[in-house]
């Protein structure tokens, strides 16, 4: 629809009601530090380190090297491994010991970090509960067991174990430049993840007596030494995850004859280890564009019959990782296909392992989401670099470099539901996306979880967005966080808090973090500033360790944009955003004292909402003539999707308006004449909630055209509690709509509602759709279990 306005709105008669006389009449009285830069909260520039946020000119970062054998003894459900690593000083420093992460020791009752929770008398007791308590508990037979530690020439090293940590103090100092080779043998009891909870162990399948491996932290790896930590040898606690080295990785896993194993990195001799069949139809995976079954599901079915007692060794070969798992399992049924990622040329293999009991979801859908994950990611941030990308079902969801494990099983007749298949979706693309965030660009996720799994979950957003516009993410667009921003402020912690220390986990380390970046992405700086920011970040950190002030000054260096307000409301602060319109106010304009402005003025009226109920990032997406969606063939979804369509409307292209005046004389009286419809409406904002965020307003005129305007979060700079914006307009208003798309987080929308007649807003379509959904199946801001914390992933 066209919409005909004054040439004087929105231009010379536009204002913030806040001028040099407000300060006066008001000085200091409401200016807070929001604007302030956050100066020594950040760490000082430095040679490591720079003020723009990219690595300096002395940047260094250690390296370690690993060759593994590992035996997987099924009968004694047991690990038995032995490994040399060799360790580059390529810091500055001397060192006279070393760290290494003895994470298997967090299954221990014995040797865990021991990091108790409160605890109180249970309404109903549990038979678990009612067990005498263990005072003191007594050892559960988990835990590292190790054999030995030498050097390369065998020799004794000494060593110290502190729970989930492990020193060894060197018989001479590591110089800067040197290398050490050491060697440790090792074993360990594999436990029941599905019953005691963790990342990595076994499940047993009932029914057919098999169990699925999936092999994690089960190596003694080497802690980070850096420029900013030193040591980073803090407790696994079983939450804050890994800080980890890069280097490469050969491993062999010698496991029983009909398992199909699944790893970091690139198998090298499938020439030994698989049929000639399946060989055959893996050659022939790597150049098609639809999943091969390699190992077939009447293969893995049978071999769930037969236990071999036979043995084989798989043999990988990784390069340029942090870390290494592995699965494996009799029961896998294994397909791939070839995905070319067109940023680098890269040919990747994207791979999934499932049972049986999965094979209704992970046959439809599993590598075609992680191959549309890895092509996705490598456009907003890095191209994929590594050779394989695989997803692994196995109730779980958890990542490490080109593996990942996640859940998604169907029913026993191989039904699904469409919460199910979402969940599925859903997880598979956050876990793959991990191999972006943290793997590559290697930030400290036992310092700062939000590095890891909210940068990731902000990509999986625009992933999943991709993937279906219609796609019901719950985690990145701003009205997801609501519910969690309006708690009491005693059940809240700033995003900068350590993860051993989060009391809501999930909405504190994913949810904020994520929505906070989509919030700067499209309300904030727009898509073009940002993507280029954000892509600049990963390219100057990607085979790094990044910390905050990494992002934090690098978005500003690649943008021009000063977002210390934003990192400071958003990251370090726990305010939420309730914006009211407090006052409006009527009057006709004085046109006998009104001058000319004295300056051409060109502005823009801003279409319409296409539709005001939903997300802006869906609405811009579809606009996007360069986003092609993935199309789900699968009719009951397509008939799930498209119940809550809702339908768009036209609009015209954006009419410009420009208006000379010369700012030394009085209005004509023709001019005069052509402005005596004009009414004047000066509007009160109150920010009760305490975060600034940008102003932004739908104006809805008695004729039933609409028109909206948007200021910058600096409208609160000179007062930070109270704002005033004048306009004048040529036609009645019958309403004024704050923040209308609900892209800002206000946490009251009732108060962001004024109309003429002194009516109230109505319940939206939106806040209906909202309310009949309720909760979905991954769970939503308000800290309810989706199915990766039900799973044991945070």
């Amino acid at each position: 629809m066209k919409l005909k306005v004054a040439i004087l709105s929105l231009s010379v008669f536009a204002y913030t009601g806040f001028t040099a006389q407000n300060i006066q009449n008001n000085p200091g009285s409401n200016h807070g530090n929001k604007f302030e830069q956050l100066g020594t909260i950040l760490p000082t520039p430095n040679v490591y380190r720079t003020a723009s946020g990219a690595p300096g000119h002395a940047y260094w970062q250690n390296r370690a090297d690993y060759d593994i054998n590992a035996y997987l003894d099924e009968d004694k459900r047991n690990l038995k491994g032995s490994e040399t690593i060799t360790y580059y000083n390529n810091s500055p420093d001397d060192l006279d010991y070393i760290w290494l992460q003895l994470d298997e020791n967090q299954v221990s009752n014995v040797k865990k970090a021991d990091f108790p929770f409160s605890s109180t008398l249970p309404k109903a007791s549990t038979d678990q509960q009612l067990k005498t308590s263990d005072v003191p508990p007594t050892d559960n037979g988990f835990g590292v067991n190790l054999e030995k530690v030498t050097d390369a020439s065998g020799n004794p090293l000494k060593y110290t174990v502190n729970k989930t940590m492990m020193r060894i103090d060197l018989p001479k100092i590591l110089k800067k430049g040197e290398k050490l080779v050491f060697k440790v043998d090792w074993n360990y009891n594999i436990s029941n993840r599905i019953k005691m909870g963790g990342r990595g162990g076994y499940e047993n399948f009932a029914e057919d007596g098999n169990d699925l491996y999936t092999m994690t932290q089960w190596y003694p790896r080497m802690c980070v030494y850096s420029d900013f930590h030193g040591w980073q040898n803090h407790q696994f606690t079983g939450r804050g995850e890994f800080a980890l080295v890069f280097g490469n990785f050969k491993v062999s896993m010698n496991v029983p004859a009909d398992h199909v194993v699944g790893g970091t990195g690139e198998c090298k001799n499938y020439d030994q280890v698989l049929t000639s069949d399946q060989l055959a139809r893996y050659n022939k995976s790597k150049t098609s564009t639809e999943p091969v079954e390699i190992v077939t599901l009447d293969e893995a079915k049978k071999a769930e019959k037969n236990h071999s007692k036979q043995r084989k060794t798989w043999t990988f070969e990784a390069n340029d990782v942090r870390d290494f798992a592995w699965t494996s399992s009799r029961k896998f049924v294994w397909d791939g296909m070839g995905v070319t990622i067109p940023e680098n040329n890269n040919k990747v293999m994207a791979m999934s392992f499932y049972p049986k009991e999965a094979y209704g979801l992970y046959r439809k859908y599993s590598t075609k989401a992680v191959a549309h994950t890895i092509k996705t990611y490598s456009e907003f941030t890095i191209p994929y670099p590594y050779p394989v990308a695989q997803s692994v079902e196995a109730a779980n969801g958890m990542e490490y470099p080109m593996i990942c494990f996640n859940f998604g099983r169907t029913e026993k007749d191989g039904t699904y539901s469409e919460g199910t298949k979402n969940g599925m979706l859903g997880v598979v693309i956050h876990e793959v996306g991990h191999n972006f965030f943290p793997m590559i660009i290697n930030s400290d996720e036992r310092q700062w979880t939000w590095m890891d799994e909210g940068l990731n979950t902000f990509v999986e957003y625009l992933t999943e967005e991709k993937w279906d516009n219609k796609f019901p993410s719950k985690r990145g667009p701003a009205w997801t966080i609501v519910d969690y921003m309006k708690l009491p402020k005693d059940q809240l912690e700033p995003i900068m808090t350590n993860s051993e220390n989060i009391v809501q986990f999930g909405p504190n380390a994913y949810s904020k973090p994520a929505t906070g970046l989509n919030i700067l992405r499209e309300t904030i700086m727009g898509r073009e500033l940002f993507d280029k920011a954000f892509k600049t970040y990963a390219k100057r950190w990607a085979f790094k360790h990044p910390e905050p002030a990494d992002l934090f000054r690098t978005m500003e260096d690649a943008s021009g944009e000063d977002l210390d307000w934003f990192w400071r409301g958003w990251f370090y602060g726990t305010d939420p955003v309730d914006i009211a319109i407090d006052k409006v106010t009527v009057a006709t304009p004085d046109l006998e004292t009104a001058p000319r402005a004295a300056k051409d003025n060109t502005y823009k009226v801003d279409k319409p909402a296409v539709n005001e109920f939903e997300d802006i990032s869906k609405i811009r997406n579809r606009e996007d003539k360069n986003i092609t969606f993935y199309v789900d063939k699968d009719k009951e979804a397509q008939d799930f999707y498209y119940r809550y369509d809702r339908g768009q409307e036209k609009v015209d292209n954006n009419k410009e308006y420009t208006s000379k005046f010369d700012g030394t004389e009085p209005l004509t009286q023709k001019e005069k004449d052509k402005f005596k419809n004009l009414t004047a409406y000066q509007i009160d904002f109150v920010n009760k909630g305490g975060l600034v965020m940008p102003i932004i307003l739908e104006f809805t005129f008695e004729d039933g055209t609409k028109l909206r305007d948007k200021s910058s979060a600096q409208i609160w700079r000179m007062n930070e509690q109270k704002v005033s914006k004048t306009y004048y307009f040529d036609k009645k208003l019958k309403s004024i709509q704050l923040d209308p798309m609900r892209e800002t987080a206000d946490i009251d929308t009732s108060n962001n509602f004024w109309s003429n007649d002194g009516g109230t807003a109505q319940i939206s379509k939106f806040d209906l759709f909202k309310q009949k959904e309720g909760t979905n199946v991954r769970g939503g801001a308000n800290g309810k279990v989706n199915p990766m914390q039900a799973a044991g992933k945070k």
